[in-house]
């Protein structure tokens, strides 16, 4: 059984999509330090560019694991993502399809990030099609710090191979891996091109909105249909 263990994201890019396309269980860290990278934002495409969506949080949370940290809900921002979503989308070909969603999704009060985050992950999942179970790391209860707290969710989940991104290979220590008979995955996910709107220049990495409202149904075909062959690791 093949494992991916990662943060939780908010509308993630769609190389987090193509990695749990590797996987048959996702363990999403829950209970880990929050992360300000893309926990709590992402890109999308605008008529300059691209900008961020960004969920704002409070400040006095940010050290705090992530199914604690709490929404800022004082600033207005579901208004704003759901204006600059539907003035960059609004005329895609398949926004249509997304649209009551996500339209209610900002409808809702949300008081924690971390709900917010797993929502959004599991609809994508679903859009997608994608066959993955997915656990909560903190249902685990696993300990230890960087590689060993990997190989013990691993082992606690009955998992026989990590999958990791291409950038973890540079900090990851695979002989932890190799000594707990377990075998390491690395992903080497390629953006894609397709067509956006507001530019001639394709803006890769963007948040799964911006390609499901472009691509449509044929989105995972997409995220999956070139990508280079995985080094794996194996038990020794």
């Amino acid at each position: 059984m093949k494992a991916v263990i990662h943060q939780p994201h908010f509308f993630p890019y769609p190389g987090f999509f193509h990695k749990l396309s590797l996987a048959d269980i996702y363990v999403i860290m829950d209970d880990v330090q929050y992360d300000k990278r893309w926990t709590n934002r992402n890109r999308i495409i605008s008529t300059n560019g691209w900008t961020w969506l960004t969920v704002p949080i409070n400040k006095d949370h940010k050290f705090l694991p992530n199914m604690l940290v709490e929404i800022n809900n004082e600033i207005p921002w579901r208004e704003h993502h759901w204006k600059k979503i539907y003035q960059s989308y609004a005329k895609t070909k398949y926004f249509h399809l997304y649209k009551d969603y996500l339209e209610n999704l900002y409808k809702r009060e949300w008081k924690f990030l971390f709900d917010l985050d797993f929502e959004t992950i599991k609809k994508v999942i679903d859009w997608l099609g994608l066959n993955i179970e997915i656990v909560r790391e903190s249902e685990l209860q696993v300990k230890g710090e960087s590689t060993e707290r990997l190989v013990n969710v691993c082992k606690a989940i009955g998992a026989d191979t990590y999958v990791a991104g291409k950038g973890s290979k540079n900090y990851i220590e695979e002989k932890l891996f190799l000594k707990n008979n377990l075998k390491i995955e690395y992903q080497n996910y390629l953006s894609t091109q397709y067509a956006q709107r507001f530019t001639d220049v394709f803006v890769p990495d963007l948040s799964i909105i911006d390609m499901v409202t472009n691509v449509g149904p044929d989105s995972l075909k997409l995220i999956t249909s070139i990508h280079e062959e995985l080094p794996t690791i194996e038990t020794k």
